[in-house]
């Protein structure tokens, strides 16, 4: 039986309005938060609540104060690019749920009076937000050129371009319908789509069946394929691996005795979730995680001890997808049970990215690494392109040659002046004749 010490929790945003991102960029468009949104927010903040608050719980925190809420034990960090607004928004609701309004939070003044904070003793809880840019943590892969050249590469795919086609007859079926919207894979629709459908009646009563869950699994290769990578610390995983120094340093904070810190929301947006998934490998235990995170969901890393005398440290992986269902566990890297913390570390913590020198460094290296690399399918024209190279330099050298040789024999062709009709230029400065001081020109005028 192991017992918990703190958690890290990453939430995503709850319900929004419809939300378009550049395809190339991933720059974000204006949107904004719904009452349903915010209620799922909420909710999912309860659900966290009664999970790690709750003495009934078997994940119970049981040194952490749960009623008012301690500002050194709880921190907050919500993304502020993008989507931005909406997601301070789901953090407010998130912790509203999490520390709901109490009584006792009050203060009795120095005249015996009794102040109940406002709606019935509602809990202030600080919130930083992260900035990108000042801080990349939670949004990465904008304004990278590394990143915005592997969107390219995955777009340009053998494998993409397959699906593509195998998505042919639902864009068309479709195309009716998001008036006048791009229907290709690369401008997935289903936001549009799926809006409508929650938002608007009329929308949903015409769409016809199944093409909100065609448009889906559409969206959800295209999100995996953008956001994830083959190799842990490649370019694809960025969202993973920026988010992850953070992930890392709590943890530490949480298992250190003189750390306050026991628990840690970090409210965000979908993409650091499918990087995550493929860099602790949970794809490989559900291959259903390959996709976007429904709204308000969850994913929290448990940090418990073990019993004594070891004492030792695990983490427990958990997620939640939606606001339906609770926690289920994962298991990192194909362990069967929680993984010791050393090893989770062992593991992963090569591939974070923990500054803005990193981040930049990552967003550049990658790209001169992919200019400098030959695919074996392009060795014939990379030769060719050498020897036209090389048959270039060897005639601007001949030709070098040849205009030194022409300046040469033009130098050499020259009558040499005896004395002072040398030219000074080529005689010494002690050498030079003196002729005494020149005549001003007005002199020489009237001389003339």
């Amino acid at each position: 039986m192991t017992d918990v010490l703190g958690v890290l929790v990453i939430a995503r945003n709850g319900d929004r309005t419809e939300y378009y991102q550049d395809p190339k960029t991933y720059e974000g468009a204006y949107t904004e938060s719904t009452a349903l949104g915010v209620a799922e927010s909420h909710q999912l903040g309860a659900f966290l609540r009664s999970t790690y608050m709750s003495s009934s719980s078997p994940s119970y925190i049981a040194d952490m104060k749960t009623d008012l809420v301690d500002t050194h034990e709880v921190h907050v960090h919500a993304k502020a690019g993008g989507e931005g607004g909406v997601i301070f928004d789901s953090a407010i609701a998130l912790l509203q749920g999490l520390f709901p309004p109490n009584p006792s939070n009050k203060i009795v003044l120095a005249n015996e009076t009794t102040v109940i904070a406002p709606l019935g003793g509602y809990q202030y809880v600080p919130i930083e937000t992260i900035e990108p840019g000042n801080d990349r943590t939670l949004e990465p892969w904008t304004d990278c050129p590394a990143f915005q050249q592997h969107i390219s590469h995955v777009h340009s795919s053998s494998e993409f371009k397959a699906t593509a086609k195998a998505a042919g007859p639902f864009f068309g079926a479709v195309r009716d319908y998001v008036f006048g919207r791009p229907t290709t894979l690369e401008n997935a629709i289903y936001d549009y789509v799926s809006t409508g459908v929650s938002h608007n009646k009329t929308f949903a009563h015409r769409l016809p069946p199944t093409l909100v869950e065609q448009a889906r699994g559409f969206a959800d290769y295209h999100e995996n394929a953008i956001f994830s990578d083959k190799d842990v610390g490649g370019i694809g995983n960025l969202a993973g691996r920026t988010i992850l120094h953070t992930v890392l340093g709590t943890l530490q904070r949480i298992a250190f005795n003189g750390d306050p810190l026991q628990f840690l929301l970090i409210e965000t947006s979908y993409q650091p979730f499918i990087s995550l998934f493929h860099m602790f490998e949970m794809i490989k235990e559900d291959p259903e995680l390959a996709g976007i995170p429904n709204y308000a969901s969850a994913l929290a890393l448990e940090l418990r001890r073990g019993p004594a005398p070891e004492y030792r440290d695990f983490i427990r992986i958990k997620f939640k997808n939606g606001t339906s269902g609770g926690f289920e566990t994962y298991h990192a890297f194909g362990y069967k049970s929680d993984i010791a913390a050393t090893e989770f570390f062992y593991r992963i913590e090569n591939y974070a990215i923990a500054n803005q020198k990193q981040w930049a460094a990552a967003c550049h290296s990658s790209l001169q690494d992919d200019l400098l690399h030959i695919d074996p399918q392009d060795a014939s024209s990379s030769t060719l392109f050498s020897i036209l190279a090389a048959v270039f330099l060897l005639g601007m050298f001949i030709l070098f040659k040849f205009v030194k040789s022409a300046r040469a024999k033009v130098h050499n062709s020259r009558i040499r002046l005896a004395d002072d009709e040398v030219s000074r230029s080529r005689l010494p400065q002690s050498q030079y004749p003196s002729y005494g001081t020149p005549f001003p020109t007005s002199v020489l005028v009237s001389c003339i």
